[in-house]
């Protein structure tokens, strides 16, 4: 598929993929994908059960290395590069399992994840009060996420939604130039649907953000752009509203054009 031109009333783009494509043995499932993923912009990565998308968010943080293709992030490739490192620059993924620490606080999981950017995550010898200058930076991402009030309970005592919440807040923790989210919304009431949508378009303010996302409501309401893969290619591209009229998405999705 070719690139669309770059406009001037467009942001910059901050992660791209030229020919992506992944074999296991003679099985292609990813094949000569092309995406752009603009600054301060929601593109959605959509597709039915085994279209490639996970598959797709692997190559992009380097989870696994591309057969072929050309992946850049910031303007460098990284194709070759390693997850650990691409991570540093700035490109940073959740999973669609919540992955924070179920007995540590909310406070204590977002000054875990603060320790990286500001070097502390090896200085072992230092006491644990020297943690105490993390806090006002902790603090700040936690009352942006709305999570002030729960700040002292353990993760594990909060609702499936704040822990996808506190995970997100942890991934800012880095200071993500790009945030790859994988399912947000997986396995949430529709109270919990609305507020992490919310979150994630104010997230989206000052950074880029790539979601796989299966509940298409939310992806008509907060995602700037929408990629649709099928056995591992696109097939279609663009706003929700032209995506969602296009003969082969529902095709895909339905099994048949009506």
């Amino acid at each position: 598929m070719v690139a669309l031109p770059q406009t001037q009333d467009q942001p910059r783009v901050v992660l791209s993929a030229r020919g992506l494509g992944k074999d296991f043995g003679g099985f292609t499932a990813v094949n000569d994908v092309n995406i752009d993923v603009h600054h301060a912009r929601i593109h959605a990565l959509i597709g039915p059960n085994g279209a490639g998308k996970t598959t797709v968010f692997n190559l992009l943080t380097k989870f696994l290395q591309p057969t072929r293709g050309q992946i850049t992030l910031l303007d460098t490739d990284i194709t070759r590069m390693k997850p650990d490192y691409v991570a540093r620059m700035g490109l940073v993924r959740s999973f669609q399992i919540s992955a924070v620490f179920p007995h540590l606080t909310v406070l204590e999981n977002v000054r875990v994840a603060l320790q990286r950017p500001n070097r502390l995550s090896t200085q072992f010898w230092l006491p644990l009060s020297s943690l105490d200058r993390l806090n006002e930076r902790a603090d700040r991402l936690i009352r942006d996420l709305g999570l002030a009030e729960f700040r002292d309970l353990r993760a594990t005592d909060l609702s499936y939604g704040r822990k996808r919440v506190l995970e997100i807040a942890t991934t800012l923790a880095l200071d993500p130039k790009v945030l790859l989210l994988d399912e947000p919304m997986a396995g949430m009431g529709q109270e919990d649907v609305r507020m992490v949508a919310n979150i994630i378009r104010d997230v989206a303010r000052d950074r880029a953000v790539l979601m796989v996302e299966h509940n298409l409501s939310v992806v008509a309401d907060i995602c700037d752009h929408v990629t649709v893969l099928q056995r591992g290619e696109i097939i279609a591209e663009g706003d929700y509203a032209s995506v969602s009229r296009d003969p082969r998405v529902r095709t895909a999705y339905m099994g048949t054009e009506e």
